[in-house]
């Protein structure tokens, strides 16, 4: 069977909106990459470093990870930093390296796009065009990947609610594009213990409300390596469609987030727990 979803009402004190409402299609979406599918039965792993640093450390992360089941490969060639003097991703170089990874593996991309101006490029050289937290309303972006047709990954605002969540998710759509794949990503609260508070609660609401595939990112949504297995376990038993997990050759050495970065040996073993969780939840691991 699928992932359940109540057919009870839900009183959320907003109107959901129009396009993103699950009314519209109560069998829920499946967004097509290549040869499968995010939504359904399936559970999607999406893994691979923060940012692209260099060749060696994509194509030694992207072997190991595709050999361990994952389905696409993650990587930012732009990056946006709090601090302007931090590592800003590879740039026109990092898209190339990634071009060329997904050539010789045949696994899929999926990048960040900062900027309406970056999408044509961007959309050569990746299969899913990722949305971050922080421009979740960054409204004229959200318009242009709409038009733009391709698979979009849109990530929750660090400090938005579900209502705002689909409402950025209905700007896509608005523009005919129906590929949007929403990711809970924690949010921050007043808990400075972990890097966000992940909120799983979303997952099936989120499933509830919108007929939209969900993933969860636990490597943001806790900020700290050792957590990641224990919250993208409990993620799949919430019942999302997919996981996106940072992991990187040498986390030690990573540029970006390294701290929340799993290594190829814990990705690894990681994946040998997940199929187990699926398995329990009547689901399987593409």
């Amino acid at each position: 069977m699928e992932a359940t979803v109540c057919s009870a009402p839900v009183n959320t004190g907003f109107d959901i909106p129009a396009r993103v409402n699950r009314e519209g299609k109560p069998d829920g979406t499946i967004v097509r990459i290549k040869d499968f599918g995010d939504g359904g039965k399936g559970i999607v792993i999406i893994a691979g470093p923060c940012a692209v640093e260099s060749r060696e450390q994509l194509f030694a992360t992207a072997r190991s990870v595709k050999d361990s089941g994952a389905k696409i490969i993650r990587g930012g060639a732009f990056k946006p930093r709090s601090s302007p003097y931090k590592f800003q991703g590879m740039g026109e170089e990092g898209l190339r390296i990634l071009d060329e990874m997904r050539k010789e593996t045949g696994m899929p991309v999926v990048t960040e796009v900062m900027d309406a101006r970056q999408i044509e490029l961007i959309s050569k050289n990746a299969d899913i065009l990722q949305v971050g937290s922080r421009n979740m309303q960054n409204f004229p972006l959200l318009k242009e990947v709409g038009m733009s047709r391709k698979p979009v990954l849109l990530k929750r605002g660090m400090m938005s609610t579900i209502e705002e969540f689909l409402l950025a998710a209905e700007y896509i759509l608005n523009q005919g594009n129906e590929n949007v794949i929403l990711c809970e990503r924690g949010i921050r609260t007043f808990e400075p213990s972990t890097r966000n508070t992940l909120d799983l609660s979303a997952v099936p609401m989120l499933k509830q409300l919108s007929h939209l595939p969900v993933i969860v990112d636990p490597s943001h949504g806790t900020g700290l390596r050792w957590m990641v297995p224990s919250m993208a376990k409990a993620s799949i038993a919430a019942g999302a469609d997919g996981l996106i997990m940072e992991v990187h050759y040498d986390p030690e050495q990573a540029l970006c987030d390294g701290q929340q970065s799993l290594s190829l040996d814990e990705f690894s073993l990681l994946m040998t727990e997940l199929k187990r969780i699926a398995a329990a939840v009547d689901r399987y691991i593409l």
